[in-house]
Order: C-alpha cells, then sequence, then structure tokens
C-alpha cells in the first residue's frame, strides 16, 4: 500500500512539475488535440535539410507536455540535445498575423523561414501567402511579433 501512495505521489510531483515548466507558454501553443506540435513535421528537418520534412509516428518526443515528431534519428538526436534551439517561434502559429495583429492564426507547416536561427511559420491558403508580406517588412513584424507574443503568454 504505501508503494502505491509514494508511486502516486511521485506521479502528481512529476506531472505538476512537467506543467509548471511548460506555463505560461504551453496553454498558448498550436497543438491538435493529440498535442502534436507542427501537425507532425520535424522541427529539426526545416534547420538541417531547408524543408519541411514529415515526421515517422514511431519516432517522437515529448517534451514539456507537447509531442514532436521526426523523421531520422539523428534530428531526433538533435532535438533531444537542444530542444529550444528548433521550436517554432510564437508556439507554431502565423508569424505575420502575430507582428501585424497579435493574432493565433493557423499555418501551413510547408511556408516558413529561418531568420537568425528560428523557425518562422506562415499562413498559407485561399491565395494567401504572408509569408510574401512578411518578407516586405520582416524587421518591424518580428519585434512586433516579439511584443505581442509576450504580452499574450504572461496572460
Amino acid at each position: 500500500m504505501t508503494k502505491i501512495v509514494r508511486l502516486t505521489g511521485l506521479l502528481i510531483v512529476l506531472a505538476t512539475t512537467t506543467f509548471a515548466q511548460a506555463a505560461p507558454e504551453y496553454k498558448h501553443l498550436n497543438l491538435d488535440e493529440d498535442k502534436l506540435a507542427l501537425e507532425g513535421y520535424d522541427p529539426v528537418a526545416y534547420f538541417k535539410d531547408g524543408k519541411a520534412v514529415r515526421g515517422k509516428k514511431s519516432m517522437f518526443v515529448k517534451h514539456e507536455g507537447t509531442m514532436y515528431l521526426f523523421s531520422t534519428p539523428a534530428n531526433k538526436e538533435s532535438f533531444l540535445q537542444s530542444p529550444r534551439s528548433y521550436k517554432p517561434q510564437y508556439g507554431g502559429w502565423c508569424a505575420y498575423a502575430m507582428g501585424a495583429k497579435g493574432e493565433k492564426v493557423q499555418v501551413d507547416p510547408e511556408t516558413f523561414k529561418i531568420v537568425g536561427g528560428k523557425l518562422y511559420l506562415f499562413y498559407n491558403r485561399f491565395f494567401n501567402n504572408t509569408l510574401d508580406t512578411w518578407n516586405e517588412n520582416e524587421g518591424a513584424l518580428i519585434t512586433s511579433a516579439n511584443e505581442n507574443w509576450s504580452r499574450l503568454i504572461s496572460h
């Protein structure tokens, strides 16, 4: 009986610790119902391959309550070494919408840009590719998006 009590207590501590590490940003991340980030695309491939590559369900990492899929064991290992280096900016929401209006807008994971070693994702549907507009005023939009995101996650 005491083993069960200790195990239950340990699980509560681990769950609380994991949630505390992920908050307050966690509740604002662009995740599906299974807490999958990037619609299953490999976050490391954006940097190493320069393109969006779908990850494999058999090759995953759960980091701070979020599930990431990887296309290769090497990419998975790179993520484990430095997860923050590969996470998308603004919780995986559209960088342009965050900069222009401070809004969380869905993205097309295949429409992205790496700027200063950071991954930015964009909305690209219905003849509206926000990456094009982003490129016209990138510096100001990054500044604005950073401010808007900081405000958003502080609430």
